[in-house]
């Protein structure tokens, strides 16, 4: 018969002002009123100082509120198993839910958290990043918090909370007071991670953080003893108690409970008794009084503490190699010790199991500091030999290989090949799942067991891809050494010589990139196989700022480029690569489009596994450079919402908003093209100062800035974020060097900014960059020598003219013009600025449009061009433009226009021009004044973003 039996309830002494600040903090989250809300708080203190019993009672003081309870534990064994605490917290409230049901309650989140939060099995293909990760991890908790609202989320002993756990709780602890949401801690201080150091500093509405806990005055430890023992114990008796234990609760709880086993009267004379009873609860007297329960006992002990927390009692009987009889009877034994207890239960009220049978949420230490100590009692050669036991037995029960990894990494290498078969298999998991570090730990582990001759290059190559984001020095190092493995697998080694070009490519390293791929092509007898590692090769060399041979490397490709049909996603990057190359160079805009449009005849995605999303976004900018920033950002549209749902936010997700930034400041959005930037900085801060995705995210808000006439915010933004030498050797777009340059010709620091731009026509008039749509070097040259030098300066930027005439958009004929004309000489101002207006009017770069009719405004004194400046730079958001053309125009005696906000569809009026100009029909009696429909036009071409050639296709698709 089950003897069943209710545990009194803790009593807490000396925790009143802890106490208090729980109830301030329960009220405010469910109390009403404006004030409620969430809060943080954190506990610390050294092990036995009551913080477990302190978080036992603000859970049953929260449940009385009504609140929802999220409760999770770190453990000591269980750090290297990644999301643990997370899986704690998130798993009960799914639990009894369908898969069909988990689907619809998760949405796009749903392959991205499921398989960290062991919902579902990760998927094949890319994993998620870590921060697409956190922030999916961030959204199922919050909406949990908002459909089951007030709620405690409760972590107990956070410092030994796994890495990945800890690390997105402590990033997604300061939104707990924007949420209906108390967060609390507890944590030992001297053990808690630097990932977590936001719990150790976070203020909030109870105080500063964290909350220590102190040990128990000797009149609070006299309270115990008498509480246990009755109120006739004797004054020295309790002050010896205190003394041996120190004031640790714990300490003095077990000693009560000790002395009442024995029978001990609680008086003066048997006060000295007390310091041998106390040490028999920790360290060597611990193990001494876990011996005398006998051998079977103790295997079953260190059983539990290999196990960890939750320890099924079935699982620890097969590590102890014992049989259930046995078992029970060890589990009965060790309760009866205090030793073991059901899990949850040892700060619990609710009624628990008797020693007979085990409870469904398995055993667990009464103190992690009695688990410690045994785990640490046991010898070495038999605690190696149980963790392989209980990897073993992971695997028996179903429990995956990850359950059973984490025991494999406490074991010696025996050259096993079970043992690395399993790793690798868990690695598998973590990394598709999120984690690659955890999956590093375990390869390294597997690397050291060691493999077989013939797999120890496959283990290598697992090994570089999981620390890629982590170490990318040593995925070099990993890498390398896998190549000089001997093995006989084509696929395999491709697979290492691309990985090693991109790991080098993503740390600046792009010569040596080109340089592994150069070394592998010769040798590679396969023709599709040697064409790939060509293409990954034409790429990074298409990155590469300082390449030497550039015009020779365009010719290869071109030959190349020209004679492939596209039949495979390896061809389609190539031709890719080739219109990104025309563009740089110049090439006319109708061979730029020609390629890139034999790209995109069939889809193309952003988010292969085996690739990067570089060409992508090349072929989505040859768009825009073209002037179809409609068309690229229809292309960044769709790679944005494969980056989401295959949940990478990190540096891919910077890029995307940057770069879309940088599309919607061609197009003279500049407002909308700000925000978007900031976005893409705040992502690029995530990944890092001074990466590639750094470097473009700034760069594009700096021009941003500066076409608003913010110079001065521009300049502190750049000195903010060290914007400045020494420049990336990746190639950057909008170019890093002019850009500063550009900020440097805006202070008026003519001298510095010519030294900059010389050196920028020393790096890519070499290697045959003459587009000034892709990098106007030679115009901001121009400007900065025109007062020193007016000839030189006339000189370049006629030459900026041609090459722009040679490539073919208007947009950037005009904004050429409009520079050649402020240089050029005042009778042959007017022509230049009539030109660039016309083209300019024609195209759908707002901001140069506006710039080019204050231009012509302000030189033929024309209130109407200036009055339709001011009203094209307001509808961009060139502020700056738009207060220095008002002056001129108030100078002249006109007023400012008025006139209807800017709308994003087209109005009637400019879709009969842009029908007209597209030689579509168009009703007749549309009753358009005489100068009407050229702006009308350049109206559509700014909103359909696009020139006139592209207005066929775009009415194609053109839903009003």
């Amino acid at each position: 018969m089950t003897d069943r039996r209710t545990r009194k309830r803790r009593t807490l002494v000396e925790r009143e002002t802890e106490l208090a600040i729980v109830d301030e903090a329960l009220d405010q989250l469910t109390g009403p009123g404006p004030d409620a809300g969430g809060a943080l708080l954190a506990f610390s203190g050294p092990a036995g100082l009551g913080k477990t019993t302190l978080l036992a009672e603000l859970r049953r003081r929260a449940h009385a509120r009504s609140c929802t309870v999220l409760a999770a534990r770190g453990g000591e064994q269980e750090q290297s198993q990644p999301f643990h605490v997370a899986r704690q917290l998130i798993q009960p409230q799914l639990a009894g839910t369908s898969e069909q049901e988990l689907r619809a309650a998760l949405g796009s989140w749903y392959s991205i958290v499921g398989p960290a939060l062991g919902l579902c099995a990760p998927e094949q293909g890319a994993p998620p990043d870590p921060q697409g990760l956190r922030d999916g991890l961030d959204w199922v908790l919050t909406h949990l918090v908002v459909k089951r609202a007030p709620v405690t989320l409760v972590l107990d002993d956070a410092h030994w909370a796994d890495p990945e756990s800890l690390g997105w709780l402590a990033a997604f602890a300061p939104r707990a007071e924007h949420l209906p949401l108390l967060l609390v801690v507890a944590y030992r201080p001297d053990e808690l991670p630097a990932d977590a150091d936001a719990f150790r500093t976070l203020p909030g509405r109870a105080g500063q953080r964290p909350l220590p806990l102190a040990p128990l005055t000797p009149a609070a430890v006299a309270a115990l003893v008498r509480e246990a023992l009755g109120d006739h114990a004797e004054d020295a008796f309790c002050r010896e108690a205190w003394t041996v234990t120190t004031g640790n609760p714990f300490e003095a709880v077990e000693l009560t409970a000790k002395v009442r086993e024995k029978g001990l009267p609680p008086v003066e004379a048997n006060a000295p008794l007390l310091r041998d009873l106390a040490a028999a609860q920790r360290g060597s007297g611990l193990v001494a009084r876990l011996e005398r329960l006998g051998p079977s006992t103790v295997r079953f002990a260190w059983a539990c503490a290999v196990l960890g927390t939750a320890i099924p009692q079935d699982l620890a009987a097969r590590v102890a190699a014992l049989g259930a009889e046995e078992a029970v009877d060890a589990t009965r034994r060790l309760r009866d010790a205090r030793i073991l207890s059901a899990a949850g239960s040892s700060t619990a009220q609710e009624p628990v199991t008797g020693p007979a049978q085990e409870p469904e949420t398995g055993l667990e230490f009464v103190h992690p500091l009695i688990a410690t100590a045994i785990y640490r009692a046991i010898p070495d050669a038999l605690r190696v030999a149980l963790h392989g036991k209980a990897a073993a037995a992971a695997v028996d029960a179903g429990l995956g290989p990850s359950a059973a990894a984490r025991h494999l990494l406490e074991t010696h290498p025996e050259n096993d090949p079970w043992v690395v078969r399993i790793l690798r298999e868990a690695a598998g998991e973590n990394l598709r799942a999120g984690a690659p570090e955890a999956a590093r730990r375990q390869l390294a582990r597997a690397l050291r067991e060691p493999p077989d001759f013939d797999e120890r290059a496959a283990v290598l190559y697992e090994l570089g891809c999981a620390s890629l984001l982590t170490e990318p020095a040593n995925t070099v190092n990993h890498l390398r050494a896998a190549l000089a493995e001997p093995f006989d697998d084509p696929a395999l080694r491709q697979g290492i010589v691309i990985r090693l070009a991109q790991v080098l490519a993503h740390s600046d390293r792009l010569a040596d990139a080109s340089e592994s791929l150069a070394r592998e092509i010769p040798y590679t007898q396969d023709v599709r196989a040697r064409l790939r590692l060509q293409s990954e090769q034409f790429m990074w060399d298409a990155f590469n700022a300082a390449e030497t041979d550039s015009p020779a490397r365009s010719r290869r490709l071109a030959r190349l480029a020209d004679r492939l049909t596209g039949r495979d996603l390896t061809e389609r990057y190539v031709i890719g690569l080739r219109a990104w190359d025309a563009c740089l160079r110049g090439e006319p805009v109708d061979v730029v489009l020609h390629h890139a449009g034999r790209v995109l005849e069939r889809p193309f995605s952003w988010a292969h596994e085996d690739r990067g999303f570089e060409v992508p976004v090349l072929v989505a900018m040859a768009y825009m450079y073209c002037d179809r920033p409609g068309r690229a950002e229809e292309l960044f549209g769709t790679g944005t919402a494969e980056f989401e749902r295959m949940g990478w936010r990190g540096a891919h997700l910077s890029f995307a908003y940057s770069l879309r930034a940088y599309i919607r400041y061609r197009r003279g959005r500049l407002v909308e093209a700000e925000e978007l930037a900031r976005a893409g900085l705040r992502l690029a801060e995530r990944v890092g100062r001074r990466t590639p995705v750094h470097w473009y995210a700034i760069a594009i808000l700096l021009t941003t800035l500066l076409a608003r006439g913010r110079v001065d915010e521009a300049w502190e933004l750049g000195r903010e974020h060290e914007y400045g030498r020494p420049f990336p050797a990746a190639v950057v777009f909008p170019d890093s060097q002019t850009v500063y340059a550009q900020l440097l010709v805006a202070r008026g620091e003519m001298r510095a900014a010519v030294a900059e731009l010389e050196e920028v026509d020393r790096r890519l008039t070499p290697r045959g960059i003459q587009n000034p749509a892709w990098c106007p070097w030679q115009l901001l040259l121009a400007r900065a020598v025109a007062g020193e030098d007016p000839q030189r300066a006339r000189t370049l930027a006629d030459d900026a003219v041609r090459r722009a005439r040679s490539f073919g958009a208007p947009s950037g004929i005009g904004q050429a013009l409009r520079v050649a004309a402020e240089v050029a000489a005042p009778q042959d101002r007017a022509v230049l600025l009539r030109e660039a207006v016309a083209l300019l009017s024609q195209s759908p770069a707002g901001h140069e449009l506006a710039r080019a009719l204050a231009a012509l405004g302000t030189e033929l004194r024309d209130a109407d061009l200036l009055e339709r400046a001011v009203v094209t730079a307001r509808e961009c958001g060139a502020d700056g433009l738009v207060a220095e053309t008002a002056d001129t125009l108030l100078g002249l005696g006109a007023g400012l226009p008025g006139g209807p906000d800017w709308q994003d569809g087209l109005t009637e009026e400019e879709l009969k021009a842009a029908r007209r100009a597209a030689g579509q029909a168009v009703p007749d009696g549309s009753g358009l004044p005489e100068q009407g429909p050229d702006w009308a036009l350049s109206a559509a071409c700014r909103k359909l973003g696009t020139n006139l050639p592209g207005l066929p296709a775009v009415l194609d698709s053109y839903a009003p």
